[in-house]
């Protein structure tokens, strides 16, 4: 600046300091605490409606989940100071009301009691999600192992084929009276496939091959390859009876080469697939077919004096429930049969928690799947982006897939609710993926605070 023939020099201002992102844990400490609580007021209130009295292990129950969640927080407090707060209370309040209602259960079948195991296998799980968040300090490293995780996954899928049929599914390893689902491990590392492949050609297929209609198709040496892992793995399921998981590897595949390309004739491409597979496999496995029929007719086995199904007895307890529920312990969902601690276990918490308890389920497992499609639109590269999306759609597809057939919204499948139901393969599986997503949103948060994200 020039005054009176003088030449002045002025300094540039300041650069404005930059705030760094809060972090954010202790409202995650405050949450978990709040969930713990929850679920042992359930099952204190489990205790008081059937015996008068609080449970006796309800100490136990409540120090064991609470030691559990608290070494899971301190691990991401320690390694993902950044991720989202809300992922690890929610997995904690859903795990903790799934033993509840399969303790509740329990007491209705003292000679096979589920929740001893089913604590032993959310151990588990939990110590996995740390083992995760530890050692895996960053999820690209994932994208290395792309077809090691291919190859993996169709190896677990294929050995159910070689042991003896459950309830007309081979969905099982069992040996010593162990058994394990494969299939559930297997839609992770398909996930993580998936993520990887498309995240690399993604460019070829929205850009190259063909245009038919509104639909651009890739060439058959980029789209081949995925392709033909995607039926390989359905072909597998369907073998061995599990629709179910077909139609959420199919969900899944549709899902993340939509956001791969953008291209949202996928999607109805992806309808039209899914009705006629669906049509087929319907006229022409029994198995389905049977079932088919019963959602179209679930009250046909009590018109015939053969009693109530399964599923008509899953609709009584939901309209037994009706807004606020008979209460934890009061209702009589133990009625549905073998399934009831598994592929029904919705039903008892909509007889006993009501529609509302059943919405707040609902809402817990959207919010979920929100912050998990959060994570991955914060991410600044493919492959987080895609992982993060697709991890996410797993869960949403599975709860839609499994309220659906309980409602009678669709036919039955025979999957496990996440978290809640009984299933040890299921609930460490779970816990897998909330990791895996809170790796993911740290990672997002730590690229934005201008830190290095490995």
């Amino acid at each position: 600046m020039s005054k009176a023939g003088i030449t002045v020099a002025t300094a540039d201002p300041p650069a404005p300091a930059v705030r760094p992102l809060p972090r954010r844990r202790g409202i995650e400490l405050a949450l978990i605490v709040l969930a713990v609580l929850l679920s042992v007021y359930g099952y204190c209130a489990v205790g008081l409606a059937r015996h008068g009295a609080l449970p006796p292990g309800a100490a136990g129950y409540g120090a064991g989940l609470g030691v559990l969640a608290l070494l899971a927080h301190l691990a991401v407090r320690l390694r993902a100071p950044y991720a989202d707060p809300l992922l690890l209370p929610i997995g904690v309040l859903l795990n903790g009301l799934g033993l509840v209602l399969i303790y509740r259960l329990d007491l209705e079948t003292p000679g096979d009691r589920a929740a001893p195991a089913q604590l032993v296998w959310s151990t588990l799980g939990v110590a996995l999600f740390i083992l995760v968040v530890l050692l895996l300090r960053d999820h690209r490293v994932l994208q290395r192992y792309t077809y090691v995780c291919v190859v993996a996954a169709l190896v677990l899928l294929t050995l159910p084929i070689l042991f003896p049929a459950v309830n007309g599914a081979r969905l099982w390893i069992r040996i010593a009276g162990f058994s394990i689902q494969p299939g559930e491990f297997a839609k992770v590392l398909l996930a993580v496939f998936f993520a990887a492949y498309l995240a690399a050609n993604r460019n070829a297929l929205a850009y190259t091959g063909r245009r038919i209609w509104k639909l651009q198709l890739p060439t058959g040496r980029v789209l081949g390859p995925i392709v033909a892992v995607w039926l390989v793995s359905v072909g597998v399921l369907i073998l061995e009876r599990d629709l179910g998981t077909s139609l959420l590897f199919f969900g899944l595949f549709v899902v993340l080469l939509y956001v791969a390309t953008g291209r949202t004739g996928w999607i109805a491409v992806g309808l039209v697939l899914a009705s006629l597979g669906a049509v087929a496999v319907g006229r022409l496995e029994p198995h389905v077919h049977s079932r088919i029929e019963t959602w179209l007719h679930p009250f046909a086995s009590i018109e015939a004096g053969e009693g109530a199904n399964q599923l008509a007895q899953s609709l009584f307890a939901f309209a037994e429930g009706g807004m606020l529920g008979t209460g934890l312990g009061l209702g009589h969902s133990f009625l549905i049969g073998f399934a009831v601690k598994s592929d029904f276990i919705l039903a008892t918490a909509g007889e006993e928690l009501g529609l509302a308890g059943l919405c707040a389920v609902y809402l817990l497992y959207a919010l979920l799947v929100e912050r998990g499609f959060r994570a991955g639109l914060a991410q600044r590269e493919p492959f987080g982006r895609l992982l993060a999306v697709g991890l996410a759609s797993l869960v949403a597809l599975q709860v839609f897939v499994i309220a659906g057939g309980v409602t009678g919204l669709i036919p039955l499948t025979g999957m496990a609710m996440p978290f809640l139901a009984q299933g040890g393969s299921s609930v460490v599986t779970n816990w897998s993926i909330v990791a895996l997503l809170v790796r993911v949103s740290d990672s997002a948060r730590r690229s934005y605070d201008g830190q290095d994200a490995r």
